[in-house]
């Protein structure tokens, strides 16, 4: 049977379309291109390295920030990386974090090698959603359909009673990078500004 499967670009813009004043976190590799295609913004924050920490930069400023909306945006291979994560995010339970996985079932920033969600030679695959439910976070989805992202977009604005885990099966077409904001001071300044602190030292 056939899981369908969105264009990676077009469900990334569509998740934000109306991003309200949610602040963006982004992963290693394509998902800050993905998020830079959708176009830049002062809440956007592209985590250039640090593989398997988006999320947990992501719980840190919810914790923060609890009445900022939170989006992780984030791969497959990064998330499987970061999966002790769940245990810390299910612990603090902040209400308006949203750690979206773009899953394509490869490692694409090191030549699209066959992540463990996707499983290769027949093995069994890591279901990062069961992962999720099993460290205590009762809100873990699958999108598999537009009226499906529609709806966690809408939960990123409006919260939830926990944090939200969703999975986005994405098509493993290699899509051109666009290339955003590196410099991290800059970058850390103006969210500073956007979330109306000074831009710190």
């Amino acid at each position: 049977m056939s899981v369908f499967q969105f264009e990676r670009r077009a469900a990334v813009a569509r998740l934000l379309r109306d991003r309200g004043e949610a602040v963006v976190i982004t992963g290693l590799g394509s998902a800050t291109y993905d998020l830079a295609a959708a176009g830049d913004h002062d809440r956007n924050f592209y985590l250039w390295g640090a593989m398997g920490g988006a999320a947990m930069v992501g719980l840190g400023l919810a914790l923060a920030r609890p009445e900022v909306p939170v989006l992780v945006l984030t791969g497959d291979g990064e998330m499987l990386m970061g999966m002790g994560g769940f245990s810390t995010i299910a612990l603090q339970a902040p209400r308006n974090l949203v750690v979206a996985v773009l899953d394509n079932g490869l490692y694409g920033e090191t030549g699209g090698q066959p992540s463990h969600t996707g499983g290769s030679h027949g093995a069994a695959r890591t279901d990062l959603l069961a992962v999720a439910r099993a460290c205590g976070i009762a809100e873990a989805r699958h999108v598999a359909d537009e009226a499906d992202l529609d709806a966690l977009a809408a939960r990123l604005r409006d919260g939830g009673e926990g944090p939200c885990v969703a999975l986005i099966p994405i098509d493993p077409a290699e899509a051109e990078r666009v290339l955003p904001l590196r410099d991290a001071v800059l970058m850390r300044g103006r969210t500073r500004a956007a979330l109306g602190l000074s831009p710190g030292v």
